[in-house]
């Protein structure tokens, strides 16, 4: 690993995706002291922090008829319905307390426009829209990323198969990550990131 041109990633590790968080990632707390640790050997750390509005259209609360973990087609294509979670402002959005959050030098907050859901660092899940972490990473001259975090089947894995197409060498940490494992959404994940180039490291 070359620190000048390599960042650690670290997935929304907030209390919602934690021990009794509104949607609690399995062994979720887990991360948190493994991801301390690695972030001693990266110069660049970033956080990505969900940030809903309240109403968000991936809220399960927002569609009758609907429950959490249902899917919906959106305007840009399949989406999960999930239960309200990591609100703007309240504690469930906060990162996890044990986290240390001293060493990151970028917070990403995603998911904030009402309309569409965000599970990548780097776009809306219209795969369009930018956040501008491609482009901070490429000002610091980055050119590998690793990445941990919650959920790896979800927000890492999106990350991951985005940062690879974004041209950046890609490695996850399944140990530093836990997956919700929705009807076979992990086994799914790990093969689209290992076709899209990302190597799973332990």
């Amino acid at each position: 690993m070359n620190t000048a041109t390599d960042a650690l990633i670290v997935v929304d590790v907030q209390n919602d995706f934690c021990s009794h968080g509104a949607l609690a990632v399995p062994d979720g707390d887990a991360v948190v002291p493994v991801i301390n640790e690695l972030a001693r050997d990266f110069a660049v750390v970033i956080l990505t922090q969900d940030w809903h509005p309240p109403g968000h259209s991936s809220f399960a609360s927002e569609h009758a008829d609907k429950s959490p973990f249902d899917t919906i087609i959106m305007p840009y294509g399949q989406q999960t319905l999930w239960p309200d979670h990591c609100v703007q402002g309240t504690r469930g959005a906060e990162f996890h307390p044990d986290l240390h959050t001293d060493r990151a030098q970028l917070v990403v907050r995603k998911g904030f426009r009402r309309a569409i859901d965000s599970y990548s660092a780097f776009f809306e899940n219209d795969q369009v829209t930018p956040t501008g972490l491609t482009g901070y990473l490429r000002e610091r001259r980055i050119t590998s990323v690793t990445l941990a975090g919650l959920a790896l089947d979800f927000c890492v894995h999106v990350s991951a198969v985005d940062a690879a197409r974004c041209g950046f060498e890609v490695r996850v940490l399944e140990h530093g990550s836990r997956a919700i494992d929705l009807d076979g959404s992990l086994a799914a994940a790990r093969d689209n990131m290992r076709s899209a180039g990302v190597r799973l490291a332990s």
